[in-house]
């Protein structure tokens, strides 16, 4: 007989104490914040795309789970690179003992490592880079501007990648995303593979105006003028995954609102990060909740959980628990 709720009736028998019981409770209160009638940002540090992410995040999108997206431009990027170049990606688990000669040999075959996955240039890049510049030139040529997500909206709704799918779409988080419309913000896109083949791009100037593809403080504005509209009448929660700029990016906003627009703004409704960085000195990703109330992103009474573990494990578990799986 087949149990109901399989996934998470497993997590709510056997995690019950230390990192398991942290990541329950923010499970829990991840369901309890939605079903009060909020909302949810996900923010995506890391190599979330490449490690697959969006074989749960994707179903999480479908569902209304997930409101808002802050990602880093490399896993905005790999996770196109991975629906279309899947079957060429080549897993290394013994990567800890590489030597120097055999990363050189990754290259030479344009091998990419990311710990133990390597992406292929050639077939993932490459290949998007190509569709995606014919749209950067159309625009700069057009004289219109926009985010890089929307961008790859326009790539993957256009169907003009579906001959390349490697993998069954439903489990692209970002073609979840473009189907929804969700707005997603991208802080220091610059730093990826696709802003690097973009200022490229600028230099030899096959695209002329550098701002056709916008970035950075418009990305703020974009997410001000979200964060007022979507908390009117709710909260809006931060469920992070990992941390730099993708968590710390966003979560400024409210600060910006309040200390530098002096407007009301609701704080954060929930918070929750995932982070195997160790607390240290002047460490962002490493540092407790609790520190971000000194700086008016969240309050004393606002929902708080930290798990120290690797989001590759625990981040899919708790999707699972949250969608009652």
């Amino acid at each position: 007989m087949t149990r109901k709720n399989p996934v998470s009736s497993f997590i709510k028998h056997h995690y019950r104490h230390f990192n398991s019981a942290a990541l329950v409770d923010a499970a829990e209160g991840y369901k309890k914040h939605l079903d009060e009638g909020n909302k949810m940002m996900i923010t995506l540090a890391g190599a979330m795309s490449t490690a697959e992410l969006g074989l749960s995040l994707a179903e999480m999108i479908r569902q209304d789970k997930v409101h808002l997206i802050c990602c880093t431009g490399a896993n905005l990027e790999e996770d196109v690179f991975n629906l279309v170049a899947h079957n060429h990606y080549e897993r290394v688990p013994h990567y800890r003992q590489l030597s120097p000669q055999e990363e050189q040999g990754l290259l030479d075959r344009h091998m990419n490592r990311v710990t133990d996955t390597c992406i292929p240039e050639m077939e993932a890049m490459r290949r998007i880079e190509k569709t995606i510049l014919a749209e950067w030139t159309t625009a700069d040529k057009a004289g219109k501007c926009l985010f890089p997500h929307e961008f790859f909206y326009k790539i993957l709704l256009n169907g003009s990648l579906k001959q390349h799918y490697q993998i069954d779409p439903k489990n692209s988080w970002l073609l979840a995303a473009a189907e929804k419309n969700l707005t997603i913000i991208v802080p220091g896109w610059e730093d990826s593979t696709l802003g690097n083949m973009y200022a490229a791009a600028c230099i030899r100037e096959d695209v002329k105006n550098v701002h056709t593809v916008r970035t950075g403080i418009e990305y703020m504005l974009l997410l001000s003028k979200f964060y007022q509209e979507a908390t009117k009448d709710v909260s809006l929660g931060m469920f992070q995954i990992g941390g730099g700029i993708a968590g710390d990016f966003p979560i400024c906003v409210v600060p910006m609102l309040h200390q530098d627009l002096e407007l009301d703004a609701r704080l954060w409704g929930y918070f929750c990060q995932i982070s195997d960085s160790t607390t240290s000195y002047g460490s962002y990703s490493g540092a407790v909740p609790n520190e971000k109330i000194t700086w008016g992103k969240l309050g004393i009474d606002t929902p708080k959980y930290i798990i120290e573990s690797d989001a590759t494990i625990v981040a899919p578990l708790i999707f699972a628990y949250v969608m009652d799986w």
